[in-house]
């Protein structure tokens, strides 16, 4: 099993972190890259517990479809969501949530088992780690400055 694991610090209230964390819409807007969309299940909105999403991207020039259902979830300290069906052997992505000082500390935990015995091992290995480490950044990145744009325009109107 492979494990990638990210802080992020974001100025905004943790309510507000957690809540963007789960919204369908964000998800898509931060794959732009891949072409990212929700074609079954909750496809707007936020995450539910027991709410399940099938996404289809582009990943590596091939279309595939990956479904995964929140399977816990404590608002606003963590949730977790895991793959039903998809290419990989199996996922679990752990979302934890802390204030702190300066708002938010985000951890991401991301653990996988890549498909193809052998084969998936070396490409984890050459580059499958990394390239889902820089999506997971990019989600993180786009969640942390839609956060702190609500947190200013909240601090503005008061």
């Amino acid at each position: 099993m492979t494990t990638i694991q990210l802080l992020t610090n974001i100025n905004a209230p943790t309510e507000v972190v957690f809540d963007l964390s789960r919204s369908v819409d964000l998800h898509i807007e931060s794959t732009r890259q891949t072409g990212e969309k929700a074609v079954a299940g909750k496809t707007t909105g936020l995450m539910e517990l027991g709410e399940c999403v099938t996404w289809r991207a582009k990943h590596f020039g091939i279309t595939q479809n990956l479904t995964s259902r929140i399977t816990e979830m404590d608002r606003p300290n963590f949730f977790v969501d895991e793959m039903e069906k998809g290419i990989f052997k199996s996922f679990k992505h752990t979302h934890r949530f802390k204030p702190i000082a300066t708002g938010t500390l985000m951890e991401d935990v991301f653990e996988y088992k890549s498909p193809l015995g052998f084969l998936g091992k070396l490409a984890d290995v050459i580059f499958l780690k990394n390239y889902m480490q820089r999506l997971l950044e990019i989600r993180n990145e786009t969640i942390r400055v839609h956060a702190e744009a609500i947190s200013v325009k909240v601090s503005n109107a008061e």
